[in-house]
Order: structure tokens, then sequence, then C-alpha cells
């Protein structure tokens, strides 16, 4: 139906379909993609996949050599660093030639303080082998992997589809056997009592939103709805304390929190109201002895700690006062130690406060650009944490801290084999000056001794949305990237968190096209300071960063070689108009609701990548998108994909589906490689660094 020759790809039908709103009519000339049991639909995404075989046929040595690069810097048999929970050490490991990781505990040894480390551990117990349940399978991916309170139990989910619909099943880890318990179309998570006897999990509606809880008893068919949220804006999640004291239902929008709360002792009671919703008031809870601790946002845009009892909910008493400028992420509650994780000046941190205390301390890291965090600390009654570290040149790297002594010790760097030295690289911080004047902070790594004369490759990477923030980050995959000279930045554009709410705020919204024409000065600004050329510069970016590639592709296309859009966010209105899709209700206050508002609608039409797609010049575009993806549906890069070739032919442009994945791509790891060698053999390609 669509042949591929050696004259150029297929190209897709065109069937108008008429949309309507606020007056104002459009043209939709390949709606028809959106039929996804369509046989022409299928034949169309499998055209395109053989074309875009056919276009890098002469990347495959490439391809492979990248590849190689990979599994060869990778050590493939290694272990993630134990983490303590009750009497037992649980970790991760993975075997060289094995697609996934396999999930193990060992019991903690007479006097043992410091996990064992060693390859061989006697009386491990294997949990749950991923390869084992990928077996026959073209994907996989576990949704929830929770053992209960008293160890006996496992609660796991899998997925073979990647559309994130999960069965949920228990194992018991005393017997092995997997119980005849099992639970179709679950979410993400889940959450034990404390003796282990309920489970607690999540299933969604018809648009793939989070919405009701449910409670199950152990060993027998009995299934019982707890909590259903009607409001179409709103998820629900489900946890259980670090202090195993408290289930927490926690029900959230994009900007209003609710939190429920049931005694983790007593299953069967009515879930505890902590404070009910307030339009635009978020807020989270964390248990700490005889109080919640509160992290909120009323009256405090950055964020601020408070605390409530535990007994009777209800006055908010300040501990931590907002402070404009440290955005405060997240509390953790020890039992005699709080650590709070923040956001300053672009970077994050973590802070200290020792219980009964007011006084409280920063950690330190040597690095001037980094990312650091918590790591798992199951362990409620402990003195020490264990943190992740990382930076553009240092791999990731696990430390405990001890939080009276403040003394750090490291207990793993990720290894990269083949005589990486970090010291062969530099790692940097600029700045872009955007349209309004704002300042936006760009980290650029590169090898030593490449030259800043303009002539040096380069690849920028952009996300921009839902105050998520691209932290420094180290990539062995990279590494096949700067040896070959290749610049490699991140734009920390607005619409991210990098610099606190309000950078959040200034791009969302009717606020929205800030991210896009800051990533634009960001591009500007590694050419205007000699890191490249607009001619040897190739943008990337996934999901709501594929918006943002979309939207560069319009407004600035002369700025860039090349582009790469990961299942890309590129027909935004035409799927915020459809409150039946998966997500769209939900996310009306990221975008604004399109349906009720001219304004809204008149505004993401004037930045959507498929409604602004003109004759002119664009850059080179591949386009990387999964079939049963529920996130961003495939058929947003088809319809553009498909646009640009029917309004700018002269161009060259690509479409990638992976008609077996959902929205991260292949989920086993050596066909993950595979696809990143796939990636950046085409970006080397483009800016004639290969």
């Amino acid at each position: 139906m669509f042949p591929v020759t050696n004259e150029g790809p297929p190209i897709a039908r065109q069937a108008p379909t008429e949309r309507t709103f606020h007056g104002d009519t459009v043209v939709d000339e390949f709606a028809w993609l959106q039929a996804k049991d369509d046989p022409a639909t299928i034949a169309l995404l499998e055209s395109e996949n053989a074309w875009t075989e056919q276009a890098t046929a002469h990347l495959a040595g490439l391809r492979e050599t990248v590849f190689q690069e990979i599994k060869g810097r990778t050590q493939e048999t290694d272990l993630s660093v134990p983490s303590r929970k009750g009497g037992f050490w649980y970790y991760t490991r993975t075997e060289e030639g094995k697609q996934y990781g396999i999930h193990c505990r060992v019991p903690v040894r007479p006097g043992e303080t410091s996990p064992p480390m060693e390859s061989e551990k006697p009386g491990e117990e294997v949990l749950l082998d991923g390869n084992e349940l990928a077996e026959g399978k073209d994907f996989f991916a576990l949704g929830t992997f929770d053992v209960s309170p008293d160890g006996k139990w496992l609660a796991f989910s899998t997925d073979f589809a990647g559309d994130e619909r999960f069965t949920l099943r228990v194992k018991n880890l005393v017997t092995g056997e997997v119980l005849a318990d099992e639970v179709n179309d679950v979410f993400y998570g889940s959450a034990w009592s404390a003796d282990g006897g309920t489970l607690f999990y999540i299933t969604v509606d018809d648009a793939w939103r989070p919405n009701r809880v449910w409670r199950h008893t152990v060993g027998t068919t009995e299934n019982t709805l707890i909590f259903e949220e009607p409001d179409e804006r709103f998820w629900v999640g489900v946890d259980l304390t670090r202090s195993e004291k408290f289930i927490v239902i926690d029900t959230q929008s994009k900007i209003t929190s609710e939190v429920r709360v049931i005694p983790a002792d007593d299953p069967a009671v009515e879930p505890t109201l902590i404070t009910e919703r307030v339009q635009g008031v978020e807020y989270s809870i964390e248990h700490h002895g005889h109080r919640f601790l509160i992290l909120h946002n009323r009256n405090a845009e950055d964020f601020a700690l408070a605390w409530t009892s535990v007994d009777n909910p209800g006055e908010w008493i300040e501990m931590i006062p907002h402070q404009p400028g440290t955005r405060l992420e997240s509390v953790d509650a020890f039992s005699r130690h709080l650590v709070i994780s923040l956001r300053r000046d672009g970077l994050t941190g973590l802070r200290v406060i020792t219980d009964g205390s007011t006084a409280a301390y920063d950690m330190d890291f040597p690095e001037p650009l980094y990312s650091v965090g918590l790591a798992g600390n199951p362990e409620y009654e402990t003195s020490s944490v264990r943190i992740a570290y990382t930076s553009l040149v240092t791999p990731d790297s696990v430390y405990d801290v001890d939080l009276n002594t403040r003394s750090m010790t490291l207990r793993k760097q990720k290894p990269v084999l083949g005589g990486y030295d970090a010291a062969d690289y530099e790692q940097f911080r600029e700045w872009a000056t955007a349209a309004d004047g704002t300042r936006v902070p760009i980290s650029i790594v590169a090898r030593k001794g490449v030259k800043r004369d303009g002539t040096a490759p380069a690849l920028i990477y952009g996300y921009g949305s839902y105050e998520h923030s691209i932290d420094p980050y180290f990539s062995i995959a990279r590494l096949s990237l700067l040896d070959r000279g290749v610049v490699f930045a991140i734009a920390h554009v607005r619409g991210g968190g990098e610099m606190g709410r309000q950078w959040y705020e200034q791009g969302k919204m009717l606020a929205k096209k800030n991210t896009f024409t800051d990533f634009v000065a960001a591009a500007e600004a590694l050419v205007r300071s000699r890191w490249t050329s607009a001619e040897r510069l190739v943008a990337r970016g996934g999901s709501a960063g594929g918006l943002l590639m979309g939207a560069i592709t319009n407004i600035a296309p002369d700025a860039f070689a090349g582009i790469l859009a990961e299942v890309p966010f590129v027909d935004p209105l035409t799927s915020i108009l459809d409150p039946s899709l998966p997500l769209t209700v939900t996310e009306w206050e990221e975008w604004g609701n399109p349906l009720e508002s001219a304004e809204i609608y008149a505004y993401m039409k004037s930045y959507s990548p498929y409604e602004n797609v003109t004759k002119q010049a664009y850059p080179k575009i591949l386009a990387v998108t999964s079939l049963n993806d529920t996130r961003v549906l495939y058929h947003e890069p088809a319809k553009w994909i498909s646009r640009l070739r029917s309004v700018a032919p002269d161009g060259t442009y690509l479409l990638k589906t992976e008609m077996g994945a959902g929205h991260a791509g292949p989920s086993g790891r050596y066909d993950a490689w595979k696809e990143e060698a796939f990636n950046l053999a085409w970006v080397l390609d483009v800016l004639k660094a290969a």
C-alpha cells in the first residue's frame, strides 16, 4: 500500500477531516492515522520503518560500533549496593548476556552493619528474575515490586505490551509459591498492611487515569474498593510510610493535593483526611513519631515545611518557613533525623535536621555541577542514609552518610570499563539570555582539547515541562559522542523546575512559548560563545521535550542541522481537545483547557508543531515512537512526519516506530543500547562526526 523505493519515502494518503472549535475550522488530512486498528495505519508505520532502515543503511557499521562501545564500557555482570530492610539485604544484580535484572536478598549476618559487596553471597534468595518472566516476550516491565513488612510476601506486577497496564500477583517468599491471587489492569504502586495480610493497589479508568484504590486480602479473591476519585483532573497513589505505621492515599492534580491515611495495623478502617483540597494548594505528608510532616505551598511558592498531630490532624505548625529561591522538593523522616531535598541556584541539595533541634546543615559536594538525592533508605530506625551522586563527568556514585558525624562513605561508583578517566573531560555552566532578559542556565560537557572556534559538533538536550528538572548526569552512551569531539549541552529552560517554582510557572499555560524561545536562545548562545555552529548542532528531546523539538523546528529551523524527537508530543492541540484520550483532562492544568477557553485554544494552536508546519527549509528530523505508548500516542509523530513530507517535501524526515513497546521504548537493556546506538549514529551522521 505504501511502497518503499529508492526514489523516496512512503507518502501517506490524505483524507481531509474538519475540526471546529471556537469558530475556527481546521482541516486535518492525516487524522485517519489515529485509527490504530486500521490495517492501513499499520501498513504506513511499517513502510516508514522500512524507509528509515533503507535511508540509514549506510550507518549499519557505525551503529554496531557504537553499540559495542556502550556494551564494552558497561560491566554486564554487576550488582547494586544492597539496602538493609529488617533482617535482609536487598539488591538487584545483572548477568552478562541477560536483558533484565535479578532481584535478590540475603540475610544480615550477625554484627554486620555494612552492605556485603562481594559477588558471591551465601544464602542468596532470588525473589524475582526478570529474565525468566520475560522469556518468550518482546517486552517486559515491572510496575510494582513490594516486599511486605514481615518479609514473607512479595507483590509484583508485570506488563508485556508496553501499555503500562499491569497484572498484579503475590508471591510467598517462604515457599516460593506464586499465589492464585491475580488482578488485571492495575497501575504502578502498592502498599502492605503491617501484618502483610492486606495489600492495597490502584486501578485506572478508561482514560488511563489512576482513580481507584482497592484493598485485597492475600490468599483470597476478596477485593474491596476503598477510595474513588471522581474529579477527572486528579490521580491517586498509594504507599506505606517508612515507619510502616500508615497507608497513605495521595490524590493530586497538577496544582492541587489531598491526602488520606489508614493505620497500617488496622487496614479495614475508613481513610482519615489530613486536610481537604484547596485549589492551587499542593501538600504531601511524611509520618514522624507523633506528627505528620507536611511539605506545602500554602502561601509559600517555593514550599515550606509544617507539621500536624497524628491523633488529630488539623492545624499546620510551621517548621521551615518559605524562603524564596530555595525550592523544598521533599522531606524524608527517620527516627532521629529529617532530610530535606531541595533545589537552589539551579542545583540539587540535601539538608539534615536532627530531631528535637532547630540546627540544620547542608551536605557539601565538590563539583560545580552535580546531581544529588536520597537513594532508597527503607529503614526508619537509622542514623545513616544512602545518597546517589553524579555529574556530567562523575559516574553514578552511591554513598552512605552518617547523619551525626557527617562522614560520607563511598559504597560504589558505577564501573566504566575501557579506561575511562574523568580528568579527560570538562564540564561548564554557561548562561543564555532569553528575549525577555531572563538568564537561562546551560550545562556543558566536552572532552578536553575540543576547540572553541565554532567548528566542534554539538548536541543540545532539553525538556521544560511539568516542573521536571534535567539535572547534570553521567551517561556511558554519551562517551561515544564526546570521544568523537561532540560537545553535549543541557538547556535548563523554563517549564522545568531547575530554578524554583517560578521557573515552572513561567513555562506553562499561556507562558509556554518561553520554553521554546529559551531553548533557541541557549542554542544561539552555544554558537555565539564559539562552542559550535548552527550547521553542526543537533537538538534532542523526548515526550514533552519532543513538543519542544517540534516547536523549534517551526520557529528557528536555521538554528539546527538536525532534530532527534523521541515519543514527541507534536500534535498537542488535537490531543488536549479530546477528553476521552489518556491523560487529557489531567493535563489541562499544565497546558490549559482549549475546550473551554478560546484564548487557550488560539495560544496552543499558535505553537503546536503539527498545526504550524509550513513550506520552509527544515533541519533533518528523526522521530522515534512506540505503537503501544499510552502517554504520547504513536499517531502524533506519524501525522507530523506525514505533514512535513506533504508541505515541505524537500526535507529529510524519518519515522521509526517500535511496534511492540511503550513510552520508554525497548525494555531489555541490550535492546535499549541498540536503540540508543541507532539514535547516536544518526546524530553523528548529521553532525558529520562519524
